[in-house]
């Protein structure tokens, strides 16, 4: 059985976004919310900009979750990265970001956000967000994954 929230997914013409949108955004149910698991996605074509300069700035972004009782639909997804594309934003912003609106959107047990920027005038950022819930096993997630977070791909 579809989930009638979803609009996106199937739809004959897919409008691509030209401003930042994160009402783009859609959920599904869970069918599995009493289990813990990961869900990843990779972008590796996604693309913002400066917000000073007005440059194209390409990255890698990686979005892992434990999903709780919703979970974000990819072809949203897609679109909502996509919706960056025109966005001036700085690196650590546009990680941030995605992760405050999937937070909003799903309020996922876990989840964590991280960007590989292509080098600009000789240097690499790779920004590395993450949340666990308040008061769950999964703050203690977040504070152990942070503390050992690397900067290994």
């Amino acid at each position: 059985m579809a989930d009638k929230n979803l609009t996106l997914l199937g739809s004959k013409q897919t409008i691509y976004p030209t401003e930042y949108n994160p009402e783009l955004l859609e959920t599904f149910d869970n069918k599995n919310p009493e289990f813990d698991y990961w869900v990843r996605f990779n972008c590796p074509e996604f693309t913002s900009l400066c917000p000073i300069t007005g440059q194209p700035d390409f990255a890698e972004i990686r979005i892992a979750y434990i999903p709780s009782e919703r979970m974000v639909e990819s072809k949203s997804l897609k679109l909502y990265l996509f919706s960056y594309r025109n966005h001036g934003a700085f690196h650590e912003d546009c990680v941030n970001r995605i992760m405050k609106d999937l937070i909003a959107l799903m309020n996922p047990k876990y989840i964590e956000v991280t960007g590989y920027f292509l080098p600009r005038g000789g240097i690499s950022i790779y920004p590395y967000a993450n949340y666990g819930r308040k008061g769950t096993k999964y703050e203690a997630l977040a504070e152990k994954r942070l503390e050992m977070h690397d900067l290994e791909r």
